[in-house]
């Protein structure tokens, strides 16, 4: 969750750790602070808040130094004030740290008998005093830095410097990701390439438990047990010019104008446009032998999840079961022979779907992830990746990673149906015609922008929203009430519009707008009585539907958005825009951060 770096090099590195940090701002933003080596000293600067409250502290207590760290925090120990905020140090040796240290309680007992003093509520410090006390025992830093890893449990990314070591930077991770960037002269370590792209493309990756030793000649890595190993380095295909809003307000904003684009990039890596055939990456197990898939993931790439669900078992007709992570990893269900599971994820580093991934690969499950991270944890440890292009995704809400995801999925679900022999080729043919427009319908969605406008003026005043839909289409609408959630702050509920009259019907009156996602199709007719039920209660419908399901609905609706005509099986990917950008200005007219909204982070990289 939280956002790390270190530099250690010849350059005054305040300045550097400061953009980086804004690169690393997603993470999470409710503090932010810098440390750095001043003649045999730790100098720190902290503010509570985002980094711009950070930025305004050193430019009235500016600090130099060639060593130095930082840190941008999603608080979990501790509230998010300047005290609690990150590095922590004493006179010896300072810490930054994402992740959570389980085991934190055990240890600050121990060390509190042995005479430290804690001065935080975090779970961090106990890093900070472990490693101070092994120094005053006489240990070097190197092995104090050994001794203090090896008595971690949990979850996290590390990175340390010593006062008296101004030479020496180290790097640790367990179960958080960690990137070691190499320069001339000059070395690095961070949370993502992402922010270290305009520092240097030679990157190479901790395994889980490694840590490493790193000055400006290089780094020499260490596993869990102390071994020295080999970590390859690779270059980044990320660049520092890979993030900007461009002209745009937000990067939300920016994003959802990436939707055509994006959508293009990742149909055109998947289809072969002679034979219109879905062309997958070569996998190490046999599709046609898989016999059951089991899908996992968190927040919007679970929505996503929901519909490949749909399509694998309509287009496919395989077996396919969807789980939350967090819920799956520690239902500990059964596992099938032969089968395949299917994890998505816009990082490839949270950490519930990473587990869960972990226990299907222990389970003797293949593996496949659904990734807008190709070289994150999740993509190095599944079995094959699938990658959705949607370039780095900066707005915490997700936008154009999610419609990509969907893309992905739906071309999966048609090669595995061509493999497991019920679907032909004219079928997929016809189904992949229909994927190949959908950029160029996207960017007509992108044209209703200020209708949908309009509308967010009479939704941001409500306390309360539903948002409906049916088959394919009901993951959308708790995709369009997540979003609104995340961003506006109004309390949203999607649902099956089947599902309305057992319950959520009680909820309807002239003050709680219904939105319906639509589209004319095999499952319309049910849709619309839902509505019409909504619509005898006082409901204020608000409807996205295509030309022939807005004359159908006209008389009760309150409100519609015309969107262009699909096939139904592509349905999904394009409604999913215009729910997205009614959540954005919604935001925006209620005044909220729409690129960062409070509590939230874009990583998820602890429980």
């Amino acid at each position: 969750m939280c956002g790390i770096v270190g530099i250690v090099g010849g350059a005054q590195v305040a300045p550097i750790l400061m953009e980086t940090l804004r690169r690393l701002e997603y993470r999470g933003y409710d503090s932010a602070g810098i440390a750095t080596i001043v003649d045999g000293a730790l100098l720190r600067r902290r503010a509570p808040g985002k980094i711009g409250n950070l930025a305004a502290v050193l430019e009235k207590n500016p600090i130099s130094g060639t060593t130095g760290i930082g840190h941008t925090r999603w608080a979990t120990h501790g509230a998010p004030t300047k005290n609690n905020a990150h590095p922590h140090a004493t006179a010896r040796v300072a810490v930054v740290h994402n992740g959570i240290i389980e085991n934190h309680t055990e240890l600050r007992e121990e060390l509190e008998a042995a005479g430290q003093v804690f001065n935080t509520e975090t779970d961090t410090e106990t890093v900070v005093q472990l490693l101070d006390l092994y120094l005053q025992q006489g240990m070097s830093e190197e092995e104090a830095a050994g001794a203090a890893i090896g008595r971690l449990t949990g979850a996290y990314a590390l990175a340390i410097i010593f006062a008296a070591r101004p030479d020496l930077l180290v790097g640790a991770r367990h179960g958080a990701p960690l990137a070691v960037g190499f320069g001339d002269d000059e070395m690095f370590v961070g949370s993502d390439a992402l922010a270290l792209a305009p520092l240097t493309q030679r990157i190479a990756y901790l395994d889980d438990g490694d840590w490493a030793l790193v000055t400006r000649a290089g780094a020499t890595f260490f596993d869990a047990s102390g071994k020295q190993v080999q970590r390859q380095v690779k270059l980044t295909a990320l660049t520092g010019a890979s993030v900007g809003k461009g002209n745009f307000r937000h990067f939300m904003e920016k994003e959802l104008h990436e939707h055509p684009a994006v959508l293009g990039d990742t149909l055109r890596r998947m289809i072969d446009p002679r034979t219109r055939a879905v062309v997958l990456p070569d996998l190490s197990f046999d599709l046609a032998s898989i016999r059951q898939i089991t899908m996992s993931a968190c927040g919007s790439a679970f929505y996503a999840g929901l519909v490949g669900r749909w399509w694998l078992e309509t287009l496919a007709r395989i077996p396919t079961d969807a789980d939350v992570a967090s819920e799956y990893r520690y239902r500990a269900p059964p596992v099938m022979s032969h089968g395949l599971g299917l994890m998505v994820s816009q990082s490839g580093e949270t950490a519930d779907t990473l587990a869960a991934l972990r226990y299907m690969k222990q389970h003797g499950m293949h593996t496949l992830s659904v990734l807008n991270s190709p070289e994150s944890s999740m993509a190095r440890e599944s079995d094959a990746v699938l990658d959705t292009v949607a370039g780095p995704e900066i707005g915490v809400a997700s936008t154009k990673a999610f419609t990509a995801q969907l893309a992905v999925l739906a071309c999966f679900a048609l090669a595995m149906g061509r493999a497991r022999g019920v679907l032909s080729a004219a079928q997929e043919a016809r189904a992949t015609a229909a994927l190949l427009e959908v950029p160029s319908r996207a960017a007509e969605v992108l044209e209703r922008d200020q209708h949908i406008r309009r509308i967010a003026e009479r939704i941001a005043e409500a306390r309360d929203v539903l948002f409906l839909g049916r088959g394919s289409c009901f993951p959308i609408a708790l995709e369009g009430a997540l979003k609104l959630k995340e961003i506006s702050y109004i309390h949203a509920e999607g649902y099956a519009a089947g599902e309305m009259k057992h319950g959520p019907i009680a909820l309807i009156d002239k003050t709680v707008p219904v939105i319906a996602i639509a589209p004319s199709g095999p499952l319309f007719e049910k849709t619309a009585s839902n509505l019409q039920e909504a619509n005898a209660r006082g409901g204020k419908l608000i409807v996205f539907s295509d030309a022939e399901g807005a004359a159908k609905l006209e008389g009760i609706a309150a409100e519609t958005v015309i969107l262009p005509t699909v096939d139904p099986f592509v349905a999904p990917i394009l409604y999913a825009i215009p729910v997205q950008v009614l959540a954005y200005h919604v935001a925006v007219l209620k005044g909220t951060d729409v690129d960062q909204p409070r509590n939230l982070a874009k990583s998820v990289t602890v429980e």
